[in-house]
């Protein structure tokens, strides 16, 4: 097995103009190409999944395949089968790494039991082991339980093997060690174990450190302290650990869009507050959000996504949203699930891509939305993690809903005739019914990649992937690909723009198109990040890696990030050569899958 790998840094640009047209010269110069011993770029090929960081530190893993569905988690083991383990302490200039035991076996978490291999103690492993033998792709389960909203495994505590055996937990507790939220299990049965991971934090401080990760076995405990409250991650995922302390950091933004920053107040007055009933009825949310952590780009891409729409459909929307704007309105959010049609903000007001993430899962995870129109409190974190604005929010139907915040708690009804002239615009202009039709048409497939970049005379239809061509303009747009997929291999890619915080992501093809496919697929995508952005050695411009799985190529400039994924038998030069047309392709339906108007958020 033979290996290349070289590394260079990404110069700090300040932000360039939007997408900014990427002609063939420019592709070339920016040194994806077809070049041995890269300058620029970590190039990984490594055919049996081991993952090479740089030529200093080079060490073979051997690459498990992620595990269930964060529906399914239970049924695997917890890993851990490994020998050693470490404490990472965080210095104020330095990290100290410990040998440490294998598993913090005094707080009663099986760390080292229950890998995916473990034979049977009696306790029910083997019947776990057989349902896993059937419907097995690559390792890993074809058949996927549909994930259920809210609390699961309430009867569950850490005195239970299936709860130890869980391959994710998160949990949020006060500096007093009492438990706030547990993704598995009760609260109040895990108060010993939230009593545990209070002692840990708090041992680390009285010697003036603080505690960042420690590392059992394949198992990292992730910890992030924010004043009084605590938040650890437990895993055996294999995800980074940049990615388990920004999913920390997003869960403690959603604890603050519901309470606000001001929640520490309490805390100073009274040591032992218990804020448990403040978030009654939010655990849903709170499990909401976890869930995206496997499906999600936009939780660790710090970006947004928008619905693919004719430029006029969603100009048409903005202009009324501007109109709501200029009366008073902080922001006007126009919304179908996940995915932005249009949104608008005051002068001098900035929304923040990681704001959006966290305030479209609370409206969506919260029934009581959807039954009616209301009028909330709600915090965003970024904009002021200290005071609360007032979002009026108003579903069109199943899936497009409308959102407007102000600063005022007396506005309900300004909010409600600002809706009323917004709903009737869109009812006028067509834009609920192109908004559905965008929905069942999808996004960008990698099977429609044009041959030759489409000549700028050409226009386009109100739907994505259709394009009304010049007559002179060639009639073929794909070239021949024996396979499945892209041209190339290619079987799904993910576009950011930079400037613009946002991203496109295209339709999951055939090879991937299995939710335990998807998943793994997203999981590479989260560790190629990680990797293009690792401190110390990185930013990197370019990075190509082959493994069992996939062929994963990443370009980053300073206008727009690349995640492609391809077979993993496609040739280099030609999935270089693929990633330039798609590089095109976004450039050229932009005024489709972007927002253009949208004013750039500041970071």
């Amino acid at each position: 097995m033979t290996s290349e790998s070289s590394s260079g840094d990404e110069a700090s640009d300040p932000k360039p103009n939007p997408i900014t047209k990427p002609p063939e010269g420019q592709l070339s110069a920016l040194a994806l190409s077809d070049t041995d011993g890269q300058e620029n770029g970590v190039v990984y090929e490594t055919p049996r999944g081991n993952e090479i960081k740089n030529e200093e530190e080079a060490a073979l893993t051997n690459s498990a395949p992620p595990g269930p569905a964060e529906a399914e988690e239970s049924s695997e083991g917890g890993g851990g089968g490994g020998s050693g383990g470490g404490i990472v302490w965080a210095r104020t200039n330095s990290e100290v790494e410990v040998d440490g035991p294998e598993s913090p076996s005094s707080s009663g978490y099986a760390g080292g039991r229950g890998s995916s291999s473990a034979s049977s103690d009696g306790s029910g492993i083997d019947e776990i082991a057989e349902v896993r033998n059937h419907g097995v792709v690559d390792g890993v389960l074809e058949a996927q339980t549909p994930w259920v909203p809210g609390k699961r495994h309430v009867d569950e505590d850490d005195a239970s093997i299936s709860w130890r055996k869980r391959k994710k937990h998160f949990f949020i507790l006060s500096n007093s060690g009492k438990p706030i939220y547990s993704r598995h299990g009760d609260e109040h049965k895990l108060a010993g174990f939230s009593a545990t991971l209070q002692a840990i934090i708090s041992f680390v401080e009285n010697g003036e450190d603080r505690v960042k990760v420690v590392r059992a076995g394949k198992h990292q405990v992730v910890f992030l302290v924010k004043g009084p409250i605590y938040l650890v991650c437990i895993s055996c995922t294999e995800e980074p650990y940049e990615s388990l302390r920004m999913q920390l950091e997003l869960i403690y933004g959603q604890l603050l869009v519901i309470l606000t920053k001001s929640v520490n107040r309490c805390f100073e007055k009274n040591p032992k507050f218990d804020m448990t009933p403040l978030l009654g009825g939010t655990d849903i949310v709170f499990s909401s959000l976890i869930h995206s952590f496997s499906w999600n780009p936009a939780t660790f891409l710090h970006a947004y996504t928008c619905l693919p729409l004719a430029y006029a459909t969603r100009q048409a929307a903005g202009a009324i949203l501007q109109d709501v704007a200029d009366s008073g309105v902080l922001f006007a959010i126009l919304m179908c699930r996940h995915k932005v049609i249009s949104l608008v903000g005051a002068q001098k007001a900035s929304l923040y891509p990681d704001d959006m993430l966290l305030l479209s899962n609370f409206v969506m995870a919260s029934e009581s939305f959807r039954t009616s129109e209301s009028f909330s409190p709600i915090c965003l974190p970024r904009y002021n993690p200290m005071a609360f604005l007032y979002a009026y929010v108003h579903y069109f139907d199943a899936d497009t809903y409308l959102m407007l915040l102000t600063t005022s708690s007396e506005a309900f009804y300004h909010l409600k005739d600002c809706r009323i002239r917004i709903e009737m615009v869109l009812l006028k202009s067509s834009v609920l019914s192109e908004i559905q039709r965008s929905m069942l048409d999808g996004g960008m497939r990698v099977e429609e990649l044009p041959l030759d970049p489409l000549p700028r005379s050409g226009s386009f239809s109100p739907h994505l992937g259709h394009h009304t061509l010049p007559t002179d303009s060639p009639d073929r747009f794909r070239e021949p690909y024996d396979g499945v997929g892209g041209p190339a291999g290619l079987w799904h890619f993910v576009y950011r723009s930079i400037f613009l915080d946002q991203y496109v992501s295209s339709e999951f093809s055939a090879p991937i198109s299995s939710p335990r496919q998807q998943k793994r697929l997203y999981r590479a995508y989260q560790k190629l990040y990680s990797s293009m952005h690792e401190r110390g050695i990185g930013p990197h411009k370019t990075q190509f890696r082959r493994d069992e799985n996939y062929v994963l190529l990443c370009w980053v400039t300073q206008d727009f990030e690349l995640y492609a994924a391809f077979d993993p038998l496609a040739d280099k030069a030609l999935a270089i050569k693929t990633c330039n047309r798609v590089c095109q392709w976004v450039k050229d339906v932009e005024n489709e899958i972007f927002l253009l108007g949208a004013s750039p958020f500041s970071w």
